[in-house]
């Protein structure tokens, strides 16, 4: 079987809505009042959204009841769902530990309890029965102060068992207020020798070019060749994937048709730029990887060749793969015999 790489999926928006809608009705009598019918939940749940800020308030609701106990519930669902519906072999899964802590607690008990929170994902994430190569992605927050998100970064770099890198999240159009605060978490990251990605260039709002330097690989980054094709040579220089994640766009009304995507696809490859296919939030848009995949091959946005690509660059850009093309032997090997699975690298 094909294996693919995902490297840009939320945790809060990787809950497909039928997995979420059964949690309200068996643990929240609020939210299973709130919503007592599947079929409207689903629409409410995966419909378009006309802005990003819209779109992300949904996270919030799936925040809320991620919970350090339900956290375990959530995750054996979600790699259940990508190892048997995605043929996946390796998920960074990406998340604000901060937002999963209790909320009755001071910041900084809530500080305190982010370790416990990764060590739940990391642990729940090692199942011998759907034996994907899963990592976390601690994503620091525009609406979190800097303690907080600096405190995201130095746990990074302690649980490197089960982080690969950091992100920062919440609406790359709130960044510019707080951009030397943000400039200076990427360099305390880059000291302490983590791996750095970004939710950069997504919307119009969020062409921060200042962020840039400080990005291994780029979090959508599509507004770069859609309207700063200048830069390209400098990300092909520098060896920056973008985290291209093709039915966010329209969920969240950056685009209007993935059509529109052909722009970005075909300038990123002919200026040598690594483009990364991937979901975002699988769960929330009910689109699973394979079928971002074929959506842009029925749309003659990509071709075969390209697909390849893009999914031999996802592998390639991982960071914690330590191989820098897809070996499908041993992949295959990996997936028949989990003890065998290859030392990772940081």
């Amino acid at each position: 079987m094909a294996l693919y790489a995902d490297l840009h999926r939320h945790l809060g928006g990787s809950v497909v809505p039928r997995v979420l809608w059964r949690y309200f009705q068996k643990h929240s009598e609020e939210l299973a009042a709130k919503h007592p019918d599947y079929l409207e939940f689903e629409s409410f749940y995966t419909r378009e959204r006309n802005t990003l800020d819209e779109y992300l308030e949904l996270h919030t609701l799936v925040e809320s009841v991620q919970t350090e106990t339900a956290l375990p519930y959530f995750i054996y669902r979600l790699l259940r769902g990508a190892y048997i519906f995605e043929n996946l072999a390796y998920l960074e899964l990406r998340y604000t530990p901060y937002l999963r802590t209790d909320q009755s607690k001071s910041e900084s008990q809530r500080i305190d309890q982010m370790a416990s929170i990764v060590e739940t994902v990391g642990k729940a994430s090692e199942i011998s029965q759907y034996p994907i190569i899963t990592k976390q992605i601690l994503c620091t927050h525009t609406r979190l102060s800097n303690e907080v998100n600096k405190a995201i970064v130095k746990l990074a770099s302690q649980r490197r068992d089960y982080v690969c890198g950091i992100d920062i999240a919440g609406g790359d159009s709130y960044y510019r207020e707080r951009l030397p605060e943000f400039i200076e978490l990427y360099k305390y990251a880059h000291a302490l020798d983590l791996k750095t990605t970004g939710h950069l260039y997504e919307t119009p709002d969020g062409c921060h070019s200042e962020l840039l330097p400080y990005l291994m690989r780029i979090g959508h980054g599509i507004q770069i060749p859609l309207r700063y094709p200048h830069l390209l040579p400098e990300i092909a220089r520098r060896n920056q994937c973008l985290e291209v994640c093709p039915t966010t766009y329209l969920k969240t009304g950056t685009l209007g048709d993935l059509t529109e995507l052909s722009l970005v696809f075909d300038r990123c490859f002919e200026a040598g730029v690594d483009i990364a296919i991937c979901t975002d939030n699988a769960g929330l848009h009910n689109v699973r990887l394979p079928f971002e995949y074929e959506n842009l091959l029925t749309l003659d946005v990509i071709s075969f060749e390209q697909l390849q690509a893009c999914q031999d660059a996802a592998f390639r850009h991982a960071f914690a793969w330590p191989y820098l093309k897809r070996p499908a032997s041993l992949l295959n090997g990996l997936f028949q015999n989990p003890s065998t699975s290859p030392t990772l690298v940081n």
